[in-house]
């Protein structure tokens, strides 16, 4: 994990930029398409580790630099892990998949363009919402190389697009358009190309503009219905609320609300 105007290398890195409570992620191996060595998944994770963990941090970007977002693995850095029955998912950090504990509370906005394959499409599908570019290429091709997606694609698509949507990527691994994943409601935005990391950036400080406590309840509070059903989010519903009310953020709220002006929230 590095600075933004940190070198490249050979097996790239992740990038990490502060503004002021936002956290810009950046994937940086453009000479390769953006693929993903063992190194950048272990940097991710430590990257929103570090999201997760700062408490001067609200809302993370999640971008790419270079054309594309993502080519996805870079297969023979992997097959050896693969073949042994090794993760090959970061272990270490906050897992940026979602599949495993401990689970981020602090929401994710990714800006993805150019080719974004494979493993970018799972890892967009695991954050909050997603802009992309109008000319943006994807496909969960993992078929086709003889092996099968393991970030949440296999759940997630047919969550969001349907049983029959979800068969035909995963399936065929046909490439499909921007156009297309918004239909799919595998993103929420499209925007002209040059325009997705600008307008993520609008929506993580919008974002960030809310109470960061109660941003994070919401968060949490989905993310229990999606493992745990409606039943155990609604039975959260009256703690949540009376820890959310005793908070310096919601005196801060009913404060700028009588005196009708914006308020100015520190996460307490």
């Amino acid at each position: 994990m590095s600075s933004d105007n940190s070198p490249s290398h050979p097996d790239g890195l992740i990038t990490t930029q502060q503004r002021g409570n936002v956290y810009l992620i950046g994937i940086n191996r453009p000479k390769k398409y953006n693929g993903f060595t063992p190194k950048m998944f272990t940097e991710l994770a430590d990257a929103y580790a570090e999201l997760e963990n700062n408490d001067q941090l609200w809302v993370g970007v999640l971008h790419a630099h270079g054309k594309h977002f993502t080519a996805g693995l870079d297969l023979p850095q992997f097959s050896d892990a693969m073949k042994a029955g090794k993760p090959i998912l970061p272990t270490n950090g906050i897992d940026p998949f979602s599949l495993n504990a401990p689970f981020r509370t602090k929401p994710v906005v990714t800006a993805v363009k150019g080719i974004c394959f494979t493993a970018g499409i799972e890892l967009m599908l695991a954050t909050e919402i997603i802009v992309a570019a109008a000319s943006t290429r994807f496909s969960q091709l993992e078929v086709g190389r003889g092996v099968m997606a393991v970030g949440g694609a296999t759940f997630r698509m047919v969550e969001r697009a349907g049983w029959g949507n979800a068969m035909k990527i995963l399936l065929t691994g046909c490439e499909f358009n921007a156009e297309e994943a918004l239909r799919y409601n595998f993103i929420q935005e499209i925007v002209p190309d040059g325009g997705e990391l600008d307008r993520a950036l609008e929506l993580a400080e919008e974002i960030a503009r809310q109470a960061p406590l109660a941003v994070r309840a919401t968060l949490k509070n989905a993310r229990e219905y999606y493992f745990d059903g409606a039943a155990a989010a609604i039975d959260a519903f009256t703690g949540i609320n009376q820890k959310l009310a005793n908070s310096d953020d919601a005196a801060e709220g009913v404060q700028s609300f009588i005196e009708k002006r914006s308020p100015v929230y520190k996460g307490k």
